[in-house]
């Protein structure tokens, strides 16, 4: 996380996940929203390996971010595991937003 600095200098989540490249570019025509666009291509790009890296590897391992995934998988029929494991990240990206601003390790859930 050597990459993120300090964790003030970021309001949310969302200004990481934007630093990190792990956000969509906005299209808009007149009144017209798009919905399918394309992530963008700035930001850190070692911040953003390491957390799809991390986050391919989190829902292996943790029965939360494996159901995540698999729910965002089934939702599109094209570049389903590319979005499926960016979004993953992005989950990844707020739950270290929440450690670091409390300054907490990771306890994951126990598995019954």
């Amino acid at each position: 996380m050597a990459e993120i600095g300090q964790i003030e200098r970021f309001p949310d989540e969302s200004h990481i996940a934007k630093y990190a490249g792990l956000a969509w570019l906005p299209h808009e025509s007149g009144t017209s929203v798009r919905q399918a666009t394309p992530r963008t291509r700035k930001g850190n790009q070692y911040l953003r390996y390491y957390l799809v890296e991390a986050a391919n590897s989190i829902r292996r391992y943790d029965i939360t971010y494996q159901r995540y995934y698999h729910k965002k998988y089934e939702e599109v029929p094209k570049y389903r595991h590319r979005r499926a494991i960016v979004l993953t990240a992005r989950k990844l990206v707020r739950l270290v937003e929440v450690l670091l601003r409390n300054h907490q390790f990771y306890i994951p859930p126990k598995v019954v």
